[in-house]
């Protein structure tokens, strides 16, 4: 489900003609990185590996809309840091990644 979860949303944001190519390269590699950190996490506690993946998407998908909605996409990056706040010690890499993503979502404001 997690890989699959992220797959799609690479391709996404692969399709996506509103990125810049740097943008896109960027996120591309976070995602890489995220990929494998909470593969890593699935094999101790599925459940969250999938909120993560669940909010990585749903935060992807305010930020490349179309017709943008700063509300909804603090929110959904709210609910992708709050995500992995319990992880910080045992999977650092892990919460920096993600703090990335949120980061690069944030300022994207397409």
């Amino acid at each position: 489900m997690i890989e699959k979860t992220i797959s799609e949303i690479e391709a996404k944001i692969g399709a996506a003609e509103s990125v810049s190519a740097e943008r896109r390269r960027e996120l591309l590699q976070l995602l890489a990185t995220l990929k494998t950190e909470v593969a890593k996490l699935s094999q101790t506690n599925a459940e969250q590996a999938d909120s993560i993946a669940g909010f990585t998407q749903i935060s992807t998908h305010e930020a490349m809309r179309t017709e943008q909605n700063p509300q909804l996409r603090e929110l959904s990056l709210r609910g992708l840091r709050s995500s992995v706040e319990d992880l910080e010690q045992s999977h650092p890499r892990l919460i920096q990644i993600v703090n990335r993503i949120s980061q690069t979502l944030s300022e994207w404001g397409i």
